[in-house]
């Protein structure tokens, strides 16, 4: 069975995009080899990325015309790897290996019992809200980058409370922390 992970990186005020869509210049405080190496781990664990719209248009536009110069690795699985969108208004892609569906809880749960291996979440703030109250989040990884930022669209949304138990938490060298969380169980 496939473990769900959602990965972003938020502020200490917990914003994990600025203002605006894709204000992200924050992610250059925590850029560095740790989470370069991050990186290119996910691509060989990968079973499955996951997006919501937002981030999907986003990524595709990125990761199709990306440089190979220091992101080749990357980009490579980005564009290789299985993708899952969730999505009630595209129902289609262009992008290589990438499926829409309108029903993101129903395939989750399908992929998880289908794959050997993870299903990462990245990005897509609203998606991880929907998981996470369907149950389906086995955990968030945040890189917490060392800014405030004021304002800002916020990673976790308003509503019910919820306990996340400490998997695994790791100072960075330029001073963002590596948080792994597991949703607790009640």
């Amino acid at each position: 069975m496939a473990k769900v992970i959602v990965w972003n990186l938020v502020t200490l005020d917990g914003f994990f995009e600025g203002e605006k869509k894709w204000d992200l210049d924050f992610h250059n405080r925590a850029w560095g080899p740790e989470l370069e190496k991050l990186s290119s781990d996910f691509g060989a664990s990968a079973g499955l990325l996951v997006f919501g719209r937002v981030t999907y248009e986003g990524m595709k536009a990125y990761w199709t015309t990306a440089e190979d110069e220091g992101e080749g690795e990357v980009k490579a699985y980005m564009n290789a790897l299985p993708k899952l969108v969730a999505s009630r208004t595209i129902t289609s892609s262009d992008w290589n290996n990438t499926e829409m569906t309108a029903d993101i809880v129903g395939e989750i749960t399908r992929r998880k019992q289908a794959l050997d291996k993870t299903i990462y979440v990245f990005g897509s703030a609203d998606l991880t809200d929907s998981l996470l109250k369907a149950g389906l989040v086995d955990e968030v990884m945040l890189a917490i980058v060392p800014v405030q930022l004021g304002k800002g669209t916020p990673f976790f949304k308003e509503g019910a409370r919820r306990d996340f138990d400490l998997v695994e938490a790791k100072p960075l060298s330029n001073g963002a922390i590596l948080a792994r969380y597991a949703p607790a169980t009640a």
